[in-house]
This record gives C-alpha cells, structure tokens and sequence, in this order.
C-alpha cells in the first residue's frame, strides 16, 4: 500500500495492512520473520514533511551471537515518523545535517510506501547482539560444543599475549 501524497493533501490517511512471512526483503539481514506482520499508521502532511505515527507487531527468529541457537525476538513497535521530499537535500555538495533533524528520512516521488516504512522498523527493532539467555556460555573455542548443553573440559586456548614481554620474571 502506498500513502500517496496527493491523498494527504486533502485529508489525513489511516492504513493497516499484514505482511506474511517472506513478504517483505530485510535487505540481508540475519533474521526471518516466523509471523505475520501487522502494521497500523496514521498519516498527514505538515507543511513540506509527511509525519505517520503508527505501531506494528510480529515475531522474528534469528541465531544466537554466542551459541547459534535460535532466539525468537518478539516485535512490537511504536513510531512517529518525519519524511521530507529528496529534493531538499539534493546538492552536489556534501551537506552536514543538524543534530536536530538527523530522525527525518525522506522520500522521492508521490509518496511513501507502507511495507518500506514496516522493513525500516523491523530491522531498527532488531537488538545489535542477539543472545538467548544473559547466562548463556556460548561455544568451546577449542572444541565447539555447546556449553550451555554439554559441559567441556578443553583447556582454555592458550595466547600469547602481546603484553607478555611487560610481565616481571
């Protein structure tokens, strides 16, 4: 669905929409989306800039960072969004942008397409780290188990340390 710019003209514009799994491209991102995707906005023009302010709600599955196993992220998300025309900022030159508008996104053409505004918040939802438990004790270095589900008796690797040559004998 796509939020025309000549509708907002004439009145505001709510829009709800669901994305099935698979539906939307996360542009590489290492996670799959294991539920549908629900996404409620409301939208109008303030002046030059469309603001929609809106909540969207689904479950993502990703591996853990430490352990590789998978960690189901549940997603449920508020927003309230400026979007600006391109043609504002289009210059040749580099242009710094104030701290104040560095949360403005802008677009090109007649409007603003729902699913681009649901990708650009499911990937910001994601945690940098995904881990599946604060406890959790990753991967053996020398070994590779589990060792949140096996216990390992591998030495630690042993390193030489680059401050090795500072220690007093």
């Amino acid at each position: 669905m796509r939020i025309a710019l000549a509708e907002l003209e004439l009145h505001r514009v709510k829009a709800s929409e669901t994305f099935a799994p698979g539906a939307l491209d996360f542009h590489g991102a290492e996670f799959r989306q294991t539920a549908p995707l629900s996404i409620n906005v409301n939208a109008e023009l303030l002046g030059n800039e469309i603001r929609i302010q809106g909540n969207l709600e689904t479950r993502l599955e990703a591996n853990c960072d430490r352990c590789l196993g998978p960690v189901e992220i549940p997603v449920s998300q508020k927003f309230d969004l400026f979007y600006r025309p391109m043609q504002t900022i289009a210059r040749e030159e580099e242009v710094e942008i104030p701290g104040d508008e560095m949360e403005i996104g802008f677009y090109t053409g007649d409007g603003i397409e729902l699913a681009d505004v649901a990708t650009e918040q499911v990937i910001l939802s994601v945690p940098m780290k995904v881990v599946c438990s604060d406890v959790c004790r990753g991967l053996c270095p020398v070994c590779g188990a589990n060792r949140n589900l096996t216990p390992c008796n591998c030495p630690p690797p042993q390193r030489d340390s680059p401050f090795a040559s500072l220690k007093k004998e």
